[in-house]
């Protein structure tokens, strides 16, 4: 009983540690990937100026994007299941900060294209090969805290992109170079820097954690171990992702993501935009305005997950988030331009903690290998509200002037996204429902894990 005692001891101390060294390395991970997602947010009028891409042509490029992500997700996803996490998110780095350093030297539309498709072929499969390395090393009762950290370490990254943008976009002329190119080149070389020390920090397996005590890394194996014995010899349906695809409850999460895309990355694109109309803003003023409404959804989503841990159902969690933003987005297209960013904030705090809480309801029917796969199945998918959103706010600006029109849509978007939750099938602890069975936890060797 006592060596029991020990282990669970020596588990408990493995899992903290992971949590103290380990999670940080991640944020800043994820930090380096929303500077370079969202840094041509704060370029487009420079850009638009110095390169001639119009409101439209910016648009299509901020969404080309999502379409080489959704194409590339579940290809990386598999590349990663066979080279490991540590290899496979040291490439993804290094990768993308390359393209966004490129991004630097942009000289036309097409360029401007092709760099922005470039950047979502070199991201794919970043998300779902973070959640695959928490599989690897954190027991399953930890593993929705971990990831619950990661996705509101967004919001974080979201809150300093903007004042990093402002200062960098202030060097304007400093060295021969525009603003815009200090903004691309920096934070592109910042990415590639973080991919290589990251790949020296990482560890590929338990074993080689030297920040860990031979008891701790016997604990942590053996609790990982467990897990996967238990759930090879599960002999349910043998499912592949084109199956999983075609899941009634897998669609309906996919569309319900694809609406919180729509705001997150309108948002993302095209507040910096949405802020230029308060009279008397500069660059360096609109990325410090630009970081209150995630700042204030850092805080909104630090009490959802307190109101999520004693919540038996999800649901109507995320339905009053997905509310909230609805109602925050219509009030700020009424609104002028000083209370528009008010209501943004206020919409930002219901579409940012609907991310997380979303998140919960498939990670309660999936065991953990087979999360990655899946969760890259919903990510690409729902990232395709990256393409619309952008794009379709481009067209709307092009053509009518203004953005008022598209903030419409979102509201619309977020109140049906909440409609659509009731339909969801949510598996409660101790109980067993529909959507669990139509989720079943495939064995090791399914072709959920070995196929595309």
């Amino acid at each position: 009983m006592q060596s029991v005692d020990i282990a669970v001891t020596d588990l408990a101390h493995a899992t903290r540690k992971f949590f103290k060294r380990v999670l940080p390395i991640m944020l800043v991970m994820l930090v380096c990937n929303q500077l370079n997602r969202s840094n041509i947010g704060y370029a487009q009028d420079h850009l638009q100026a110095d390169v001639g891409i119009g409101a439209a042509a910016y648009g299509f490029g901020a969404g080309l994007f999502f379409v080489a992500y959704a194409i590339f997700e579940l290809p990386s996803n598999v590349m990663m299941e066979k080279y490991g996490a540590k290899i496979w998110l040291t490439r993804i780095m290094i990768s993308w900060g390359i393209v966004s350093f490129l991004m630097a030297f942009v000289q036309n539309e097409v360029m401007f294209y092709l760099l922005r498709f470039l950047l979502g072929a070199a991201e794919a499969g970043f998300f779902p090969a973070v959640i695959f390395y928490f599989a690897r090393w954190v027991p399953a009762g930890q593993r929705g805290k971990a990831t619950a950290l990661f996705i509101a370490g967004s919001s974080v990254a979201a809150a300093i992109s903007g004042p990093i943008a402002g200062l960098l976009l202030s060097l304007h002329g400093a060295l021969g170079f525009r603003g815009w190119q200090w903004l691309f080149g920096f934070e592109g070389l910042l990415s590639v820097a973080v991919g290589f020390t990251v790949f020296f920090l990482l560890d590929a397996k338990i074993s080689d954690a030297k920040w860990l005590t031979a008891a701790e890394k016997v604990a942590l194996t053996r609790a990982i171990e467990a897990e996967d014995a238990q759930h090879a010899g599960n002999k349910g349906s043998k499912l592949n992702r084109w199956k999983m695809l075609l899941n009634p409850q897998i669609l309906l999460l996919c569309g319900i993501y694809f609406s919180v895309q729509l705001s997150i990355y309108a948002n993302t694109f095209w507040l910096p935009s949405i802020i230029k109309q308060i009279p008397g803003t500069t660059d360096l003023s609109v990325g410090f305005l630009s970081s209150i409404p995630w700042i204030c959804a850092v805080v909104a989503m630090y009490y959802a997950a307190k109101w999520q841990d004693r919540a038996k159902s999800k649901r109507p969690l995320l339905v009053a988030a997905l509310l909230v933003a609805a109602v925050g987005t219509l009030a700020a297209a009424l609104a002028s331009p000083v209370l528009a960013l008010v209501f943004l904030a206020i919409a930002a705090m219901g579409f940012k903690s609907a991310s997380p809480l979303f998140w919960t309801i498939p990670q309660s029917g999936l065991h953990p290998l087979v999360l990655a796969p899946a969760i890259a199945i919903i990510n690409s998918l729902g990232n395709l509200g990256g393409f619309v959103a952008p794009f379709g706010f481009g067209i709307i600006k092009e053509q009518t002037g203004s953005v008022i029109p598209g903030l419409f849509a979102l509201a619309a978007a977020s109140t049906i996204a909440a409609g659509l939750v009731y339909f969801l099938k949510e598996r409660r602890a101790g109980a067993h429902s529909q959507y669990s069975d139509a989720m079943a936890e495939p064995p090791l060797d399914s072709p959920v894990l070995t196929k595309a």
